[in-house]
């Protein structure tokens, strides 16, 4: 969340700079802001709200200067305004800052002792006055950084830029994202890669503990004492056109009709027609790796923790382990049994999700072994982790997750069957069939892409409904959570879901005519189940509409509304069946005129607890 750019090199800055902050709306924001240096002197516009504010505010200013930081913000410390948006700044400093400062009120309070003013509310402030307080103590600009690490507490992506050092760009990472782009005469610093695909795609990605120099025709990357660290530049392959709309409404339309593709590039290399082969690819587990598991504990938050309740019926069902899933956000605030026999599975679709980070930690210091599934390669998560599946599913603008969980949905079911084969649970015939239905996959979602035209009638029959129930059983039940978080995200709707056996312990008495209910009726074991689930709602007056396998008589008679899918196996039915309820969620959130791809008060990334 929050976004970062910053720009030095010998074109104009503050259009680079908001273009680069453009691309990074993905991430949530309340204000904005941007500084530029020139001729000794920093000018600084800020503005509550959306970017095209900032714009209109910059337009009528003469903001020349061939060096800038911009930011991008979501409030923490102080409410979204003017004043608390980023950059801050002291004399001769500014800053922008994404990430918390814990000790921030002890130090506010000797700053001010020392005579310093401030001018906001929030955390971040306190940076460009203690490096101004370090800078009137006659040490240069790298060595006030250096000491203002050294004394703050917390988390953080440091950017910042001094006029008493002009041409000079001094980055900071500590548990927040952070990018160096390498150009031609000159260099940039990111919080993500699309802010840097217009100019280049040769990048440094800076780990914990790193400052970065730059400057228009270098960098240089050192540790919080000083010392400097080599670290070889890494080429991205995503291209612009991966980052932008391609002519959809909205990158959510875009990326949930990339899924097929994205599918293909997960599973590419991984698995073998034939022989069944199942490689892990960035992963190599020894025969006593995998004989040492004895139970696995998947952590995730959001859209992802859907991923890891769907993982743990493959795992227990195909490699006959015990599965355990948790939230990130309440991993570590027991006394979690997680020892040297436990694998411990994260699952993270950009990497850096604080609380995943802070239970990998948690699992480490407890003695297991880390295997993290994650969309960007070189994130604070891979870094952190024993064994990495990177799910290749590319840039994700929309905050809505779709190809990213789709692309874990099948990170998992590779990991389930390559654990089963390993430990002989399935027989040659059983790996061969279920590698089959995988490589099978991305044209079954190609088919079901189809299925818009399902949610489209759907969507004018019921888009100014306040409140939705979605239920699923078995496998389908954590798409169900997931359907209601997607609707709940993006049109602002109330969405529950639930187990279908459960239904009769509560959500029934909600149901009426003005409660339409999703129903995963699409097959599986417990199908029969889900039919008396239907004529429970229809005894009560409810509208039902039902996700079914195309041609079920059956379920079309017993629905108000139906959206089709392809008849498929037990094995990928869950990554099947999400398909349509993206699509439904995005119609109606689009019906409904609201923001899809940036809805309120969310972010892409929760990069601070």
């Amino acid at each position: 969340m929050c976004g970062i750019m910053g720009y030095v090199g010998n074109r104009q800055a503050a259009g680079i700079l908001i273009d680069g902050l453009r691309r990074l709306e993905y991430r949530g924001y309340d204000s904005t802001g941007i500084a530029v240096l020139h001729d000794g002197a920093i000018a600084l516009e800020r503005s509550k709200g959306k970017l095209a504010e900032l714009e209109r505010k910059v337009a009528g200013q003469d903001l020349r200067g061939t060096i800038g930081i911009g930011h991008t913000r979501w409030a923490t410390h102080g409410k979204p305004s003017d004043e608390n948006a980023h950059p801050h700044g002291s004399e001769h400093v500014v800053v922008v800052h994404n990430g918390i400062i814990e000790n921030y009120m002890e130090l506010r309070g000797k700053l001010i002792e020392a005579g310093f003013t401030f001018r906001s509310e929030t955390d971040t402030e306190t940076i460009p006055l203690l490096i101004e307080y370090h800078l009137r103590n006659r040490l240069s600009f790298e060595e006030a950084v250096l000491t203002t690490l050294s004394e703050i507490e917390g988390t953080f992506a440091l950017v910042m830029i001094s006029s008493a050092e002009p041409g000079k760009i001094i980055a900071a990472k500590n548990a927040s994202p952070l990018i160096v782009g390498i150009g031609k005469n000159e260099n940039f610093v990111a919080s993500d890669i699309p802010a840097l695909l217009s100019h280049t795609r040769d990048v440094a990605i800076l780990e914990d503990g790193d400052v970065a120099v730059i400057t228009q025709n270098s960098f240089k990357i050192m540790d919080f004492s000083g010392k400097t660290v080599p670290r070889k530049p890494t080429h991205i392959t995503w291209s612009r056109v991966m980052a932008e709309k391609e002519g959809f409404k909205h990158f959510m339309l875009k990326e949930i009709h990339e899924q097929p593709r994205a599918i293909i590039d997960t599973l590419r290399g991984r698995l073998t027609e034939g022989n069944g082969h199942i490689v892990l690819d960035e992963t190599e587990f020894t025969d006593a790796d995998v004989a040492n598991v004895e139970r696995i504990v998947l952590v995730a938050c959001g859209t992802s923790y859907h991923a890891a309740l769907v993982a743990k019926f493959w795992i227990e069902g195909l490699a006959r382990i015990p599965v355990e899933v948790d939230l990130a956000s309440e991993f570590r605030y027991r006394r979690p049994c997680v020892h040297d026999r436990v694998l411990f599975v994260s699952i993270s679709q950009s990497g850096e999700t604080a609380d995943t980070l802070a239970a990998i930690d948690e699992a480490k210091k407890l003695g297991a072994k880390i295997f993290s599934v994650c969309n960007v390669v070189g994130s604070s998560i891979p870094r952190k982790s024993d064994h990495v599946f990177y799910t290749h599913a590319g840039p994700e603008i929309g905050v809505a997750s779709t190809k990213a969980f789709t692309t874990q949905l099948v990170a998992l079911a590779i990991l389930a069957l390559y654990l089963a084969k390993r430990r002989n649970t399935l027989d040659r015939k059983e790996i061969r069939d279920h590698v089959h239905t995988l490589l099978g996959l991305p044209l079954v979602i190609e088919q079901t892409l189809k299925s818009s035209e399902d949610a489209l009638r759907v969507t004018d029959r019921f888009f100014e409904a306040e409140h939705f129930l979605y239920l699923g059983r078995g496998s389908s039940y954590p798409i169900a959570l997931e359907g209601a978080l997607k609707l709940k995200e993006i049109s602002y709707i109330h969405a529950e879901g639930y187990a279908g056996g459960e239904m009769k312990h509560g959500p029934i008495a909600l149901i009426d005519e003005h409660m339409p209910v999703v129903v995963l009726a699409s097959g599986g074991p417990t199908l029969s189940k889900m039919v008396s689930n239907l004529e429970e709602v229809r005894a009560r007056g409810g509208n039902i509409i039902a996700v079914m396998t195309e041609g079920d008589e059956r379920i079309q008679k017993l629905s108000t509304a139906t959206i089709s899918i392809p008849k498929v196996g037990d094995f990928i039915r869950p990554i099947v069946e999400v398909v349509p309820l993206q699509f439904l969620a995005y119609q109606i959130a689009d019906k409904r005129g609201t923001d899809v791809d940036q809805p309120r008060n969310l972010a892409k990334s929760v990069t601070v607890e």
